[in-house]
């Protein structure tokens, strides 16, 4: 038996194996964003919560760098964006419902203006998109007002339905890497035993006996 007649299934072992952990992956994520799109305001807080500890933990991680680059000139810079990071990290994590508020009212203000700017911009170019670029400047101005006349009860929904929606479409993508990938890694099919280069063997009386058409017809001498 040939040695290297299993490779290629040695070698799609690691891959498929890897793939196969996408999906699992991608089921929890689902789970988490469909249980986050129930109940918004805890996942809102959650939102929150976790923002908060990546900014804390970034910032020390950033304070430690800035550390090692005593002397240079990025010392101060990346001291001080580090210091901004852990206080707010600080901020965030002792008082995430009014952080929520705050990052509300910014995410509204954001969805008003990109629309208005989008709206605008549209109407002076009058580009090839024009009509989808109109739908999708009205739609963040309308977004950005029903978040700011809800405000402050909004920052109870708003945030957690982002980061589900997010949550869902990450663990969605994820299970169809992994079961797409899964298929696309299948070893390939081995040759027939016995064919060599992997072409279909020819029967013994065929292939002794068979004329090469390609060669021309040798001429007999006449008699």
């Amino acid at each position: 038996m040939s040695p290297t007649r299993h490779a290629p299934d040695t070698e799609s072992a690691g891959p498929r194996r890897h793939l196969a952990l996408l999906v699992p992956l991608g089921v929890v994520l689902v789970a988490g964003g469909l249980f986050g799109l129930v109940y918004t305001g805890l996942a809102t807080l959650t939102s929150m919560l976790v923002f908060g500890w990546l900014l804390l933990v970034g910032g020390v991680v950033g304070l430690v760098q800035a550390l090692e680059s005593r002397g240079t000139g990025a010392f101060w810079p990346a001291a001080v964006v580090a210091a901004l990071n852990i206080a707010a990290g600080f901020v965030v994590i002792r008082h995430p419902g009014e952080s929520a508020e705050a990052f509300t009212m910014f995410a509204a203000l954001l969805f008003l203006t990109g629309g208005v700017f989008r709206l605008v911009g549209s109407a002076v170019v009058r580009g090839p998109r024009f009509g989808w670029s109109l739908l999708q400047g009205a739609f963040g101005i309308v977004l950005g007002l029903l978040v700011l006349f809800d405000w402050p009860r909004s920052s109870l929904y708003v945030l957690g339905t982002f980061f589900s929606l997010a949550l869902l479409f990450d663990g969605l993508g994820l299970i169809a890497a992994g079961v797409g990938g899964r298929g696309a890694a299948g070893p390939a099919a081995d040759p027939a035993p016995g064919s060599g280069t992997g072409r279909e063997a020819a029967p013994e009386g065929v292939r002794h006996s068979g004329a090469r058409p390609s060669e021309p017809d040798q001429k007999r001498p006449d008699s």
